[in-house]
């Protein structure tokens, strides 16, 4: 390989004759095609931020091995963080749930037997306590389709709990933010 090669046509020649050796190598270190392809991906986009770093020869491709062995590391770590986070956050949700009052459990049961469609509109309104005009921005609908979502959903939600048409529904049912 001459020094004469733009960057580009370096980069592609580096590319087409290490490709394989690279994908090997990761291969063989990663649990899925997508960390593989990943991996993959960051080594040659370190090869083409540092083209006028990578060796001549065939020292390109150890190069290659040692990028990819920082890439995969740090994939590995990156994986341990989320794990570390997923877990206390898991258990910090645990932690919240045991500490609702048990008399609502009945109405947890009901809410969750609900299509997602109405505890979706149900819950942007009571628990994030959106508008009509929000809701709708995120569901990606009008205003008034979120008034009628929102209408059958608490509908179907009453009659699930048992309360009458005409009776006593709380203010998260009425939905007085709307």
């Amino acid at each position: 390989m001459t020094r004469s090669l733009g960057a580009r046509d370096r980069f592609e020649t580096i590319y087409h004759a290490y490709y394989p050796a690279i994908h090997q190598y990761v291969a063989r270190r990663t649990d899925s095609p997508d960390d593989t392809a990943d991996a993959i991906s960051e080594t040659f986009l370190t090869a083409w931020r540092r083209i006028g770093d990578v060796p001549e020869g065939d020292e390109a491709r150890l190069w290659l091995y040692g990028v990819a062995r920082r890439v995969l590391s740090n994939q590995r770590r990156g994986a341990s963080r989320r794990a570390v986070l997923a877990e206390r956050l898991r258990e910090e949700l645990a932690a919240e749930r045991r500490a609702a009052p048990a008399d609502l459990d009945h109405v947890r049961d009901v809410f969750d037997r609900l299509s997602a469609r109405d505890r979706e509109v149900l819950a942007l309104t009571c628990w994030e306590g959106l508008t009509g005009q929000q809701i709708g921005k995120v569901l990606g609908c009008t205003a008034t389709a979120v008034r009628i979502r929102l209408h059958r959903a608490r509908k179907r939600l009453a009659r699930e709990l048992g309360v009458a048409e005409e009776g006593n529904p709380t203010a998260e049912l009425r939905g007085e933010n709307l």
